[in-house]
């Protein structure tokens, strides 16, 4: 599979996504554990299909000492009993606020409530844009039909 053009070389692709990388630091430097944060990511990742995100988030988690089984359970997380409540209660914001069309009124009260019984404002506000992030990256690797397979943790810085 090759990618539909070189989304990454092109200039104006370059001044997105250095708004984009900008705002992602200020998420990945917020106190929404690093643990959450790639966790929804990759939980996002899967739901729309990215490929590429999935490969780079699962190897930045593995690399970060992520366990094989918990990354192979983020998309049973429900089933599954190595999350944490905190952790649950940030997979769910994150299915429900990924498949906004799907649930036709996006995140409901219920989800809201249990993820503000684990994380504060500030957190909450990192969560929200993580997932605003994740969301554009997502979008434009899957329209571009970016590759997976071949990312190498901290790639890119």
């Amino acid at each position: 599979m090759e990618p539909r053009l070189d989304y990454f070389g092109h200039p104006l692709a370059g001044k997105v996504l250095r708004h984009i990388n900008t705002a992602g630091k200020l998420v990945s430097d917020s106190t929404l554990p690093e643990t959450v944060q790639e966790l929804v990511k990759i939980r996002a990742s899967q739901i729309n299909g990215c490929g590429f995100c999935t490969d780079m988030h699962t190897k930045d988690a593995a690399h970060a000492g992520e366990t094989a089984q918990r990354l192979h359970l983020v998309a049973a997380w429900r089933e599954a009993t190595v999350f944490t409540e905190a952790e649950r209660a940030a997979l769910e914001i994150a299915e429900q606020g990924t498949r906004i069309a799907d649930a036709a009124g996006g995140v409901t009260d219920e989800a809201w409530r249990d993820a503000a019984k684990h994380f504060d404002e500030d957190q909450l506000v990192a969560l929200i844009s993580l997932l605003a992030v994740i969301n554009a990256y997502n979008r434009i690797n899957v329209i571009n039909q970016q590759p997976a397979g071949d990312y190498q943790p901290g790639q890119f810085g």
